[in-house]
């Protein structure tokens, strides 16, 4: 199949001026409407981290209090790395996606282990660390160390389908990247960054959604009653009583029984708990 005229030459015939005005509408609503978040009145490299990994899949509302609470407990890389998983279970419950607090402890470890307690500033660097991928190594990277490093995320994503692609459909990341780069300010990427992010939630909440457009775009699934509910159920079960018996845990969790012993099977086996006989606790 051919390629589309737009998706093979876009970047290529997008103008200078093009692109200050772009930056101009970004910016102009930024200093108007940008939102004001506790991870963006820092500088520390260890707080970013923790917010982009508690952002990942999360809205912002459900981490802003989460993440202050997270960093007066754990407030760098050596309290995280020494605390008991239990615990930062605990801190954890109500953001979801149980496996990143996992991850970003093991994160902690390696920083102290292999880094002497520093976070890396090259992007390789970073994505060699446990839980952090790509977007997440270059986004630690601009708002920690200020690194003019193209990157795409939902709302960046929503963005420049808008403004770049309105007409197309099934647009590929690999297509906006370029467009990404062209427009970056390499002077402020950090502020460039925050404003692309706040246009493209205000895009969302006016009623548009252009990630729908997106050839990645893919719908998130239901919590309620989805079997991620039922793991989140089960580990707040044995964080409430430790060492409690399997069966108070059929009592409380709505699953038959070969559905619960697969949970607790897989919740074993990705280091969440530990049985002996029959009862279960936080490792």
């Amino acid at each position: 199949m051919p390629t589309a005229p737009w998706r093979r030459q876009m970047h290529e015939t997008v103008t200078m001026p093009a692109v200050a005005g772009f930056r101009h509408i970004i910016l102009d609503y930024y200093r108007a409407h940008g939102r004001r978040l506790p991870w963006r009145e820092t500088r520390d490299p260890y707080a970013i981290l923790v917010s982009e990994i508690m952002l990942q899949q999360t809205q912002v509302e459900r981490v802003r209090e989460k993440y202050l609470q997270f960093l007066a407990v754990f407030p760098n890389w050596r309290e995280l790395a020494e605390a008991e998983l239990s615990r930062v279970l605990e801190l954890w419950q109500g953001l979801g996606y149980n496996r990143r607090a996992v991850s970003l402890q093991s994160c902690a470890r390696a920083v102290c282990e292999h880094f002497a307690g520093t976070l890396p500033h090259e992007v390789a660097q970073l994505e060699s660390l446990p839980g952090i991928g790509p977007y997440t190594a270059r986004a630690v990277a601009t708002f920690a160390f200020d690194t003019a490093t193209p990157f795409i995320e939902t709302n960046i994503r929503s963005v420049f389908i808008h403004h770049f692609f309105a007409d197309a459909e099934a647009v590929r990341d690999a297509d906006i990247l370029p467009l990404v780069e062209l427009t970056l300010d390499r002077d402020n990427p950090r502020d460039w960054y925050y404003a692309l992010m706040d246009y493209g939630a205000m895009l969302k909440r006016s009623g548009v959604n252009p990630s729908r457009k997106s050839a990645h775009h893919v719908r998130q699934s239901p919590f309620r009653g989805s079997n991620r509910e039922q793991r989140s159920l089960i580990l707040r079960a044995i964080l409430a009583e430790p060492g409690i018996p399997l069966g108070r845990l059929e009592e409380q969790i709505p699953l038959v029984g070969k559905l619960l012993a697969r949970n607790l099977e897989q919740l074993e086996r990705e280091g969440f708990i530990r049985q002996e006989r029959d009862r279960f606790w936080v490792r």
